[in-house]
């Protein structure tokens, strides 16, 4: 597909494991030509983690790479070597994007710093992704999901008050969140330097990202910013509203909110109108009736319980209140309102065959989004690049590969 919103756009990709990978992916997937640089032997280290395709942890076969890496070429490249920092300073020539992932200081001193880059190409935007930024008092910390999460403040808000703090989000939201932003903080900068003729080094924090925006901190700060006020953990056992939050049903579980103004649902959902007027519940729409929750789970969950869960949601939207099924990955990936939709994509790999991958993330007629290729296999694109693009011989490609250049 050449009529890609991005097909004029080259990207070269030095970062690993989630958030640079993930933002060069979103370019890549919407036409850009994202060249994807790893260590020679080894690659993004993303290579060894899970899950692997049938259980096999092959480094082509790992579920994660696959999917952050469709649509780049990749190949291998020692940085630290002079061959490396030459190749890299030859390749950014005509560049419009490097994103890279390092430490802060890394890029410098292997000669490679924005102010050597912007030399070589006044026009380059170059993002630096980081755990805290490239200054600052944490600059040369080292940092994990874990860790960034907890120092953003809403850990210490997340749990039951008599015991430690959760991370409520499992898996890596704070990395998939911050590379969806970098990509469009490339995006912006790309923008600007077409208007201004030059481009820019973004100083990115995983940090500052989640701070922005990840489940619930902007709420919680401010609160604390506009009024002093310290959100505390609270029993989410005892909540004085109800029913709010996920029930058991006759074939797995399911979740509705229907408090205050959708009260009155409930009733009609579980064909009992009459709990409207019931004095126990009555006030149910100002939420001041904690008194009776036991009461009115006796009716409740019985009720849940004599129905799947596919029953529960049509009874409830039918009736008004807010809900949805819990679904396992299996009824995810069968769920006919996404197939519907086209979200799921096939893709062929030569280690994998075809899989089904997570799709585009909107839809936009003037904006396709198309796979063009899977993730590359290790130093797949090399003779591609260094002899098709830089000039170098099949034979010089061989004494590289010996070196561990490539």
């Amino acid at each position: 597909m050449t009529n890609q919103p991005l097909s004029a756009v080259k990207v070269l990709d030095l970062t690993w494991y989630i958030s640079g990978p993930y933002c060069t992916k979103l370019l890549a997937d919407y036409g850009a030509e994202v060249l994807k640089v790893e260590r020679p032997g080894e690659g993004d280290p993303v290579r060894k983690m899970g899950p692997f395709f049938k259980d096999d942890p092959h480094p082509e076969k790992s579920g994660l790479f696959l999917y952050l890496n469709t649509n780049k070429k990749g190949i291998t490249l020692d940085l630290k070597s002079s061959f490396g920092k030459n190749a890299i300073k030859e390749l950014v020539k005509d560049a419009d994007v490097l994103v890279e992932s390092f430490s802060p200081g890394v890029m410098e001193r292997l000669g490679l710093g924005y102010a050597e880059l912007e030399r070589i190409n006044p026009r380059l935007v170059l993002t630096s992704i980081s755990n805290f930024g490239q200054f600052g008092p944490y600059r040369d910390y080292k940092a994990s999901e874990l860790i960034i999460y907890g120092m953003g403040g809403a850990m210490n808000e997340s749990g039951l008050p008599d015991r430690e703090p959760l991370k409520k989000a499992t898996g890596t939201p704070v990395l998939f969140s911050a590379g969806n932003m970098a990509a469009l903080a490339v995006m912006i900068a790309l923008y600007q330097a077409k208007a201004a003729g030059s481009g820019q080094q973004i100083d990115f924090s995983l940090m500052e990202a989640q701070l922005e925006s990840v489940d619930r901190r902007m709420s919680q700060l401010l609160a604390y910013q506009y009024n002093n006020e310290i959100t505390n953990r609270s029993d989410v056992r005892a909540r004085p509203v109800y029913p709010a939050g996920l029930y058991p049903c006759k074939d797995g579980w399911w979740a509705i909110t229907a408090i205050g103004v959708e009260w009155p649902a409930v009733g009609k959902m579980m064909g009992m109108p009459e709990i409207t007027d019931d004095p126990r519940w009555s006030n149910m729409i100002a939420q001041v009736m904690p008194g009776h929750r036991e009461e009115f789970m006796a009716l409740f969950i019985p009720w849940c319980l004599e129905h799947t869960k596919k029953e529960c949601v049509e009874a409830g939207q039918a009736a008004g209140a807010n809900c949805g099924p819990i679904n396992t990955m299996e009824e995810v990936l069968d769920d006919r309102h996404l197939k519907e939709r086209g979200f799921w994509a096939e893709i062929e790999h030569p280690f994998t065959g075809k899989l089904t991958y997570p799709g585009r993330p909107f839809l936009a007629e003037d904006m396709p989004w198309s796979i063009r290729r899977p993730a590359p296999l290790l130093g797949q694109h090399n003779e591609e690049i260094y002899c098709g693009k830089l000039g170098y011989s099949k034979k010089n490609l061989v004494k590289l590969k010996e070196t561990g250049c490539i």
